[in-house]
């Protein structure tokens, strides 16, 4: 008896063997869970588009379970918020020739906060998951975002009312300068 392999049964074969081992889901360290959390993973981490933050909650109370979790997603939000407009603020002053480039950065600074508290009554809850613990505490788990776009909006506003900064304000340059840096953090993820 002879037996014939051709082209075709190996790509068949190499392709059953690849695919079956993809299939596989890896197995953890010995001793060692996975865990999934709610409203966390790739699906809730900030683009290019919005910021995006998540936390958890935990009370006796079912309200104050969803409370802490929701300040302190605010709070984690508020912070990635005045890093990313700090950056793009020194890149955008330094590229820009401005008559007094320490005040500017100054009321740049002093803006930032403004906007930052003003604009985060815009976020928005986009996953939110309340669980009872065996103890029989509330837990919440919650996942916001906020739009980059909003966010440079409001910057443009505040930033065009300002006297001592509208002489050197270039929209246009700001938004590039912005859209830049959100880039970088779209590629991240």
């Amino acid at each position: 008896m002879k037996i014939v392999i051709t082209r075709s049964f190996v790509a068949i074969t190499l392709a059953a063997v690849v695919f079956a081992g993809c299939s596989k889901k890896a197995a953890a360290p010995k001793g060692e869970t996975e865990v999934t959390v709610p409203c966390s993973g790739p699906d809730y981490f900030t683009t290019n588009k919005f910021f995006r933050s998540n936390s958890i909650g935990e009370s006796s109370d079912q309200v104050t379970s969803k409370r802490k979790a929701l300040s302190n997603a605010r709070n984690e939000l508020a912070q990635a918020i005045q890093t990313t407009v700090k950056t793009v603020t020194d890149n955008y002053v330094n590229s820009r020739e401005m008559n007094n480039r320490e005040e500017v950065e100054e009321r740049f600074e002093s803006l930032n906060r403004e906007v930052v508290d003003q604009t985060l009554s815009g976020i928005r809850t986009i996953c939110e998951k309340l669980m009872k613990t065996e103890q029989g505490n509330f837990k919440t788990y919650i996942a916001i975002e906020l739009s980059a776009d909003e966010l440079v909006s409001k910057y443009n506003e505040r930033l065009s009312k300002d006297e001592r900064l509208k002489i050197d304000y270039d929209y246009e340059k700001f938004k590039e300068t912005f859209d830049k840096e959100m880039a970088k953090m779209g590629k991240g993820n």
